[in-house]
């Protein structure tokens, strides 16, 4: 049969930057083990395999990496959304239409804007708050892991600290975005440390922002998801959001910050993130940014 796949580049508004995702719009008919094949065969950090709603959403939408298939995760959620609003698969109601993606974490609701009936940016809301995971390695250890100074990696209120709002991640705060720059992943210190821990994908940043009006720099390295870095990962930058506003001072409003990733590989990304705050409690986390449509054709299985 074949099938007729998009691919877009997802956190940015110019071609070639970004995350790249395909995105099947129809894929009644395919087993999961042809998905993860075509998955293997995109060769992208994800792909999409969107089907009929089965609990009243929207759309059901399974995602896959190159090495598993992902209960939910970020850039395939708002560059799905793009795609099918694009194409005419979801209608849009005006500047704002509200949908809801089914995804193996739950009911993902997402919000896309439009101007003169053209997509031009996508917001998911997560579907779990953020979880706070178990203490993360020492220090030292974590610098081994990245190939950097123990003093590169920042402590008192801002520890590495392991946070999942669906998919779990270790984040480590550096000093610098050229600490960000210089770290390298060391797989064997990786494999025997982090492998099989809560949270095997590794998240560094920094609050010193390379362009104007941005407040992180990130990179994400996955190789238990089968990606050994990421340019852009929405799923990582809601649970970002739940770390930063955790340590926020603020306890009401919402909370933004702008995120900076995937510029070390090439691949600019930017990635708006919020959380929703009510007497000191975080109460939802958010990402969005904008995607940019780039081939389509036809797979044949």
């Amino acid at each position: 049969m074949a099938y007729r796949y998009i691919t877009a580049d997802v956190f940015t508004t110019v071609a070639f930057g970004g995350n790249q995702l395909a995105v099947l719009p129809d894929a009644r008919g395919l087993e999961t083990e042809q998905m993860l094949a075509i998955t293997r065969e995109f060769n992208y950090s994800e792909t999409v395999f969107v089907l009929p709603p089965e609990q009243g959403g929207t759309r059901r939408l399974r995602i896959f990496t190159p090495g598993t298939e992902m209960p939910f995760a970020g850039h395939p959620t708002v560059g799905t959304a793009h795609v099918l609003a694009a194409i005419g698969e979801i209608a849009l109601t005006g500047a704002e239409t509200r949908i809801v993606f089914e995804e193996g974490v739950g009911p993902v609701p997402v919000t896309i804007r439009a101007e003169k009936g053209v997509p031009t940016f996508a917001q998911l809301s997560a579907a779990k708050l953020p979880e706070f995971g178990p203490p993360p390695p020492t220090r030292q250890t974590l610098a081994e892991i990245l190939s950097i100074e123990s003093d590169d990696i920042i402590g008192g209120t801002m520890p590495p600290q392991a946070v999942s709002c669906g998919v779990p991640f270790l984040f480590v705060p550096l000093k610098n975005r050229d600490a960000v720059a210089r770290s390298r992943l060391r797989m064997d210190r990786w494999e025997a440390v982090l492998a099989r821990w809560w949270a095997p994908s590794i998240v560094v940043f920094s609050r010193d922002a390379e362009l104007p009006g941005h407040d992180v720099r990130a990179r994400m390295y996955g190789p238990a998801l089968g990606v050994a870095e990421d340019p852009a990962t929405g799923g990582a930058a809601v649970a970002l959001a739940g770390y930063l506003a955790a340590r926020d001072h603020a306890t009401d409003g919402t909370l933004r910050w702008v995120i900076e990733q995937g510029f070390e590989m090439g691949r600019p990304s930017i990635l708006e993130i919020e959380a929703d705050k009510a007497a000191g409690q975080i109460t939802a986390v958010r990402v969005g940014g904008s995607t940019v449509m780039m081939a389509e054709g036809m797979l044949r299985v």
